[in-house]
């Protein structure tokens, strides 16, 4: 493995530590390899060494290339020098892609504390997006002006744009309130994007991996807090796939539940965003008319406005409503081509 500290902003004391492991050669199917960027909390005072090594190690070890962004932090804390920094790194990270041995679409971002507010940032307001990110009790509302009074609100950015993220924290944690956990899940649920998320039941802010060498052994926290570590590397198999004869295996998660983000409409989409677009909700109400007669619809009531009636499953994909309803697959086909042929909105 080499090791290089590359300096990104003398003045400002940013650096990026790179971890770069072999391929090929005796990892002979390996021939290339995810990555990870870390950035440690610290309250955007100063980069915390208990959330940059330690942390590193586990993601070296599950294959990943792995990377430190010491941002800036004190008097150079004043937004946007660190999510600067932070587009830094991810344009070095991407140009080196061959050099360095990896997938420059398959680079996640992980931060905790004030370094989760950073990711936070980098997957909802940065120009050069992490393909996936981890929020380890992240101050992500505004509660961050607490410790940056120039950084802002990351709930409030979150789209359907935002990529797939892993939030954990605890919920006892007494010094980044539980709630920028549950409104930044609360948005990412909103706008449909791939998530996890652990809120376990106790224990304190800043426990890091907590390996029996970081957390002080009196602090008491539920037991299964180190499990976020292991679940997060599975979380990522799930988001980039697994190493594989052949390369990375498929992605298992799909990056939203529904196609509202598609290109054309299709019974993958809800039934409420069809019914947006007025040559959808023409099919729509074109087939439920023709069969509303049949007793499995009868739930709908009689009247053959289905946009009055969406409540009832607007939610839900088309499909999944339609199969509730017994449609017959055939029906349900010919609505989907016809839906495939309508550019979305």
């Amino acid at each position: 493995m080499k090791t290089e500290v590359i300096i990104l902003n003398k003045e400002r004391n940013v650096t990026l530590t790179a971890y770069i492991q072999e391929i090929g050669g005796a990892f002979d199917f390996v021939t290339k390899r995810p990555a990870i960027l870390i950035l440690p909390g610290g309250g955007y005072q100063y980069c915390t060494p208990r959330e940059a090594d330690p942390v590193a190690f586990p993601y070296l070890k599950a294959g990943y290339q792995v990377f430190i962004l010491r941002y800036s932090v004190n008097k150079h804390s004043t937004w946007p020098n660190p999510l600067n920094d932070y587009e830094q790194a991810m344009e070095l990270i991407r140009a080196n892609a061959d050099n360095w041995g990896l997938y420059p679409d398959k680079i996640a971002v992980i931060g905790f504390s004030a370094g989760g507010h950073l990711a936070a940032s980098a997957a909802t307001l940065s120009k050069n997006r992490p393909n996936a990110a981890i929020l380890g009790y992240a101050v992500v509302g505004e509660d961050v002006k607490g410790c940056n009074p120039t950084a802002p609100d990351t709930i409030s950015a979150v789209d359907s744009n935002t990529c797939p993220c892993f939030v954990f924290a605890t919920r006892t944690d007494g010094l980044v309130p539980i709630m920028n956990s549950v409104k930044f899940i609360e948005a990412l649920t909103i706008h449909d994007v791939a998530y996890e998320s652990h809120i376990y039941a106790y224990g304190p802010h800043g426990f890091s991996t907590y390996d029996s060498s970081i957390e002080h052994p009196e602090k008491k926290l539920c037991n299964r807090v180190p499990n976020w570590v292991n679940d997060s590397i599975e979380w990522l198999k799930d988001i980039f796939g697994d190493f594989g004869v052949n390369g990375m295996t498929t992605p298992t998660c799909p990056l939203h539940t529904t196609a509202n983000h598609e290109s054309y409409l299709s019974v993958d989409c809800t039934m409420e965003h069809i019914l947006q677009i007025e040559a959808g909700k023409v099919i729509i109400e074109h087939i439920f008319s023709s069969i509303l007669s049949s007793t499995s619809l009868g739930q709908f009531g009689q009247n053959k406005d289905i946009s009055q009636n969406a409540s009832l499953a607007g939610k839900m994909k088309l499909r999944d409503c339609l199969g509730f309803l017994k449609i017959p697959n055939d029906i349900i086909e010919k609505m989907d081509n016809d839906l495939r042929k309508i550019k979305n909105i």
